[in-house]
């Protein structure tokens, strides 16, 4: 978003800004600010998993959107689908903006026609669009005029909504289950805990108050932005039919006890964004720092909610902010702090979020009070998908491959798998492959039938998480950290393997003959280091490159893929560099089957 527009709705603004479109509108689809021309000129949109934004594409000035001609009309409606399609089902247009970005503004009387034009436009393509905010600006005439920012939302003809996933992450009792209780049940705490009991998955976190385990929790918005939760007694399948955005919350446990379990679900789950939550009155606290480093180490963009700050006086509210500031500003972080204090920094927060990886929204809110959670919403609402739709379509033509990170039982149904399909397609009674087994092996299984977020679905794309029942497949030959793929993928697993690696800490000296837990996406298990080259040992900040070899069972890996290790205070980041490939046969040998 250009600068000018942004310092006239009240918000923090980047460097820079995008160029605007049709003399006196600008448009933009999710990953950034643009006009809004023809499909011409197209460069990637949006920002990958690395955090670095891509430049959105740059589109020629057009004429204003008032009584269009026939042709014309037909032009616009083929920007607006070229933008949705860009902005995977999103676009934001800002009325009465020059395309060298100047604030012109429109009368009243030209706005409505733009509006009604824009209307028109959005029928055509079968969408619907939402007035984000609208202000008057200051120009050379005597009649008043305005800029208007209008959301425009389309479900993709391939989708059923818009997913978006979210990990939270926060200190023990920061009420990290709490918030997504209510915001999930719609009704606020009584300040005893009463909204999060039905996050919960087992008796013991009902009798400690404290998340062991990965629960996910789901909010929808319609297409007009009005959020859609469990109130008024709707079930999940419901949720799901009325929802055009559905945000899938993924709750974290905050106790270092259960550090393990975080990382599984930060680096298995690929989450699009993470959420993390500081108590206003003890601040940066307890594993808050390592959820934060976490987050970072594995370049997840996140934004932070200050919660329970009606237990506290403004002050100290301020400080926690105001911690939480310099925390971000410090050279490992190098983010920019945005409070968000009104529904146009919610607006702004979120289409900056999208554009630039060094923003950092910051919400104070309050589980118990409502205090401030509508900006929260806003901010969830108009917050776009983070990943390229270009990327994601080159992934969906390789083959599939799928991620098994839960292993269920379900009466009637058989055995069921959680997890994410990482590329390819996958639909009900493809026939795949799934291990490595404990011998190195790979079993042919089908899939019988597929859900998301709990209701049927017949095709899952790259990047979707979902759930696939498999008949009457033996549970017990499955576990966590397998992959079900493609027969003509011919997969290739390994025990041994190197990484290029990053010593964030280790109390003495890093040697050969170390055990750690590795975690590579869904993959985590002990492995010892075999040789660290061209060195003897590493002490804490150092880089080499290191040979590990499992300890248990082989797995299946790839080059390329981010590595996190750690064994109690030691903690290392880094990436596989080479896989040594081995056959079933050699894996039973290896591992003395």
């Amino acid at each position: 978003m250009d600068s000018r527009v942004s310092e006239l709705f009240g918000g923090c603004c980047r460097p820079g800004g995008g160029p605007a479109m049709g003399g006196n509108l600008k448009a933009r689809g999710a990953g950034g600010s643009s006009s809004c021309g023809g499909p011409k000129g197209k460069k990637k949109n949006g920002r990958n998993r690395g955090g670095k934004a891509n430049n959105p594409p740059y589109l020629p000035p057009e004429l204003k959107l008032v009584n269009p001609s026939q042709y014309r009309f037909e032009h616009l409606v083929t920007q607006m689908k070229w933008r949705l399609q860009e902005g995977r089902g999103e676009a934001v247009y800002q009325i009465g903006v020059e395309d060298n970005g100047l604030l012109v503004g429109l009368a009243e009387e030209e706005m409505r026609a733009s509006l009604k034009t824009l209307h028109r436009m959005a029928e055509k393509v079968g969408a619907d669009i939402t007035v984000l905010r609208e202000r008057e600006v200051d120009y050379d005439s005597d009649t008043p005029r305005k800029i208007t920012e209008v959301l425009v939302r389309k479900v993709p003809d391939n989708q059923q909504f818009l997913d978006l996933r979210v990990a939270v992450l926060g200190n023990v009792d920061s009420g990290k289950s709490t918030l997504l209780g209510v915001l999930t049940q719609g009704e606020l705490d009584n300040g005893r805990g009463r909204a999060r009991l039905n996050l919960f998955r087992h008796l013991h976190e009902i009798q400690s108050g404290r998340t062991s385990s990965i629960s996910f929790e789901i909010l929808g918005f319609n297409s007009k932005g009005e959020v859609v939760n469990y109130s008024d007694s709707r079930t999940a399948e419901e949720i799901c039919e009325s929802s055009s955005k559905m945000i899938t919350f993924i709750d974290l446990a905050g106790h270092h006890k259960y550090l393990h379990t975080t990382i599984f679900g930060l680096t298995s789950y690929c989450p699009d964004c993470a959420l993390l939550l500081v108590s206003a009155n003890t601040g940066i606290a307890g594993t808050t720092r390592e959820h934060l480093g976490l987050a970072l180490a594995l370049k997840v963009p996140f934004f932070i909610v200050v919660s329970k700050v009606d237990l506290c006086a403004k002050s100290t509210v301020e400080r926690t902010v105001r911690q939480l500031e310099r925390v971000l500003k410090q050279p490992g972080c190098h983010k920019v702090p945005m409070l968000v204090t009104s529904e146009d920094d919610a607006v702004t927060a979120a289409q900056q979020f999208a554009q630039s990886p060094n923003v950092t929204p910051i919400f104070t809110l309050s589980s118990v009070s409502g205090e401030s959670l509508d900006l929260l919403k806003v901010f969830l609402n108009i917050l776009p998908p983070l990943t390229n739709s270009k990327e994601q379509e080159e992934l969906m033509q390789q083959l599939t491959e799928f991620q098994v990170d839960e292993i269920y039982t379900v009466p009637e149904v058989g055995t069921v798998v959680g997890g994410t399909l990482s590329s390819g397609i996958c639909r009900e009674g493809d026939q795949l492959v799934v291990g490595p087994t404990d011998d190195g092996c790979f079993l042919e299984l089908r899939v019988c039938s597929i859900q998301r977020n709990r209701s049927a679905c017949r095709v899952l794309r790259a990047g979707q998480a979902a759930t696939l029942a498999l008949g009457d497949f033996d549970r017990a030959l499955l576990r966590k950290g397998m992959v079900m793929v493609s027969p003509e993928m011919n997969p290739t697993i390994c025990s041994v393997f190197e990484a290029e690696i990053v010593l964030l800490f280790h109390a003495t000296t890093f040697r050969r003959g170390f055990q750690v837990t590795v975690h590579v996406g869904n993959v985590r298990q002990t492995a010892v280091v075999e040789k660290i080259h061209a060195k003897d040992k590493l002490r804490t900040g150092e880089k080499a490159v290191v040979r590990f070899r499992f300890l248990k069972h082989p797995e299946y890996l790839k080059v390329g893929a981010k590595l996190l290790f750690r064994e109690g205070v030691t903690k290392g980041i880094g990436h596989v560099t080479d896989v040594q490939a081995i056959t079933a046969g050699e894996a039973q040998a290896s591992m003395g089957f």
